[in-house]
C-alpha cells in the first residue's frame, strides 16, 4: 500500500511540477520566437518588418494557435528615491493575455481601446512593486538610455506574479507602439513575432514548419532554446522520479517475498498432508500464489486510495506550501495522468507476480515425511 501510494505521490508530484512550470514559461514568451538574424545579443530587438502572408500561413496550420508580435527595450524605472532596471516588452491588442488573467495579483490588465492612454499605462511584477515600495495606480518614471535620453511617465496598471525569478526581476509589460515610437521604426516595424502551438509535444515540427516558411534574415526559437536551465532542470526530475518507482518496487517485492516465505513455512505441515494425499507441487504452488495475489490485490486497492485520496486533497486545497523563490510555485502542484496510474498499476501487479514464483517453489522441496513431523 505505501509503496504504490509513493509511486503515484511522486508521478502526479513530478508531472504536476513540470506542467505548472512549463506552463509559466510559455505563457509569459510563447512556444516560438521570430527575431531578426544578427549579431545582436542585447534585450532590444532589431526591427524588421511585419507580414501579415506570413502571419495568416502560420495561423492556417492546425498546429499553430496564435501568432502576437511584440519588441522589447531595456529601461530604468525611477519611484520612491529607488531606481530598478527592467525590459519593457511591449505587445498589441492581439496578445493572449489568458496567463497574465491568471497570474495577476492586484489592478487590471492593459486597456487597447484608447491608443494614447494605452502609452501610458504598464504592467510590473509583484517582486518590482516590493523593490520600489509601488502600487496600483502610482505614476512611475522611465528613463530610456538613448540619444538623446528619453523619459516617459507610466500609471501602474496592474502587478502580476509568475514565480520564475529571472522573468519577475526582469520584465515589465507595455504598448508595442511605445517602443515603436522611442525607436523611431517604422509603423509597420516590429521587434519579432511570438507563436503559440496547439500541442507542446509537437513543438519540434511546429519549429520545423516555421523555419521553412521564414526568410533568410529571420530566425525562429523555442522556448526551450529560450530557457535551456529551466528546461534541463526539468528533464532531471525524471531520473529522480525513475529511481523512487524502481526504490519502491524493490521494497514492495522485498516485502511480499517474505510475507509469502512465512506463510510457506507457518503451513509446513499442511504441505506435506496434502502432499501425501496426491496434491502436485503446481497446485500447493496456486493455493500461496492466490494468496499472495490477494494480498497484493488489497495492498494495490489500498494503495490507489491513499495515493490518489492524499493527491486531490492536495490538488484542491494546495494544503501543502512551497518557497515560491526556489520552486518557482507557492504550494506542491498535482497532476493526474490516469494512463500513467493504469500502467503503474499494470506494472507492479505483474512483477510482484513473477517474483512470487521463486519463493513459491520452496514448495518443491518440502518432503511429506519430514513436513508432517514438523512442528
Amino acid at each position: 500500500m505505501l509503496g504504490l501510494g509513493v509511486m503515484i505521490l511522486s508521478l502526479e508530484i513530478i508531472r504536476g511540477f513540470k506542467q505548472e512550470i512549463r506552463e509559466k514559461v510559455r505563457g509569459f514568451s510563447g512556444d516560438l520566437q521570430i527575431i531578426k538574424f544578427d549579431l545582436n545579443n542585447s534585450y532590444e530587438n532589431s526591427p524588421f518588418i511585419a507580414d501579415s502572408s506570413f502571419e495568416k500561413k502560420a495561423i492556417a496550420n492546425h498546429l499553430i494557435t496564435k501568432v502576437m508580435p511584440f519588441a522589447t527595450k531595456p529601461g530604468i524605472i525611477k519611484a520612491n528615491d529607488e531606481i530598478e532596471g527592467v525590459v519593457l516588452k511591449g505587445v498589441d491588442k492581439n496578445y493572449d493575455w489568458s496567463f497574465f488573467k491568471k497570474n495577476l495579483v492586484a489592478g487590471k490588465l492593459i486597456d487597447f481601446q484608447d491608443s494614447i492612454e494605452t502609452k501610458k499605462q504598464l504592467l510590473i511584477s509583484q517582486t518590482t512593486a516590493n523593490r520600489l515600495r509601488l502600487k496600483v495606480g502610482d505614476k512611475i518614471l522611465m528613463y530610456f538610455v538613448q540619444e538623446p535620453l528619453k523619459i516617459r511617465q507610466f500609471t501602474i496598471r496592474g502587478i502580476f506574479s509568475m514565480g520564475i525569478d529571472e522573468v519577475d526581476r526582469t520584465y515589465v509589460i507595455g504598448d508595442l507602439s511605445l517602443i515603436n515610437k522611442l525607436n523611431s521604426w517604422n509603423p509597420n516595424e516590429i521587434g519579432g513575432y511570438e507563436l503559440k502551438v496547439a500541442d507542446f509535444n509537437r513543438l519540434n515540427e511546429a519549429s520545423d514548419f516555421i523555419d521553412n516558411m521564414l526568410p533568410p534574415k529571420l530566425k525562429s526559437y523555442t522556448v526551450i532554446d529560450n530557457y535551456p536551465t529551466i528546461f534541463g532542470w526539468l528533464d532531471l526530475l525524471d531520473g529522480n522520479t525513475k529511481v523512487v518507482l524502481i526504490l519502491m518496487i524493490i521494497v514492495a517485492v522485498i516485502n511480499m517475498i517474505s510475507a509469502l516465505l512465512i506463510m510457506i513455512l507457518e503451513r509446513t505441515t499442511m504441505i506435506g498432508i496434502l502432499k501425501a494425499m496426491g496434491a502436485t507441487n503446481w497446485n500447493i504452488q496456486k493455493v500461496f500464489l492466490y494468496n499472495a495475489f490477494y494480498l497484493i490485490g488489497l495492498g494495490m486497492l489500498l494503495g490507489n486510495i491513499f495515493g490518489i485520496g492524499f493527491g486531490f486533497v492536495q490538488y484542491t486545497t494546495h494544503l501543502f506550501k512551497l518557497d515560491q523563490a526556489s520552486y518557482y510555485m507557492s504550494f506542491v502542484p498535482i497532476q493526474f495522468s490516469w494512463p500513467d496510474m493504469i500502467l503503474l498499476n499494470a506494472g507492479t501487479l505483474l512483477i510482484c507476480l513473477l517474483v512470487m514464483l521463486g519463493p513459491s517453489m520452496l514448495v518443491t522441496k518440502i518432503t511429506p515425511v519430514k513436513a508432517i513431523r514438523f512442528k
